[in-house]
């Protein structure tokens, strides 16, 4: 796409959701928007907007920070009563053949986690919502 300097194609190196949402816009994927959580403890602000979207049919959401750099996608929320709020975390390293869902929850890949738990309460967040635009929407359908 242009911004990265030559060495990066065909590198080992790694984007952020800034660069996914680009790179969603450049190739025409799913739309990409963007969600900035400046402190992991403000995630609980964002669980409604998060549950909205999911609702909506709302694809997977990317999630990159600094402090925390492990990266991880959210398939799915679950909002309790009290501070018992839930997320659905895929971690998006898996390689391989498929596995069935009971040995990829039991290895880790992807479980639920209390909110809490998946995001460090100091590193920044940033989030990259991803649904179909209703042409691509209309597109599926037809």
């Amino acid at each position: 796409m242009g911004d990265k300097p030559p060495g990066f194609r065909g590198s080992r190196d790694w984007i952020g959701c800034v660069e996914a949402s680009l790179c969603l816009a450049h190739f025409g994927g799913p739309q990409g928007r963007l969600c900035h959580v400046p402190r992991g403890a403000g995630l609980h602000g964002e669980l409604e907007k998060l549950y909205s979207h999911f609702a909506g049919g709302g694809g997977p959401v990317m999630v990159g920070g600094d402090a925390d750099a492990r990266s991880k996608a959210l398939l799915g929320i679950c909002i309790g009563s009290g501070t018992e709020d839930y997320v659905l975390v895929l971690d998006p390293h898996y390689w391989g053949a498929p596995k069935s869902p009971s040995e990829l929850q039991a290895a880790g890949w992807v479980g639920w986690q209390e909110v809490s738990a998946a995001f460090d309460p100091n590193s920044f967040y940033n989030l990259c919502l991803t649904s179909l635009s209703s042409q691509q929407q209309q597109h599926t359908l037809d």
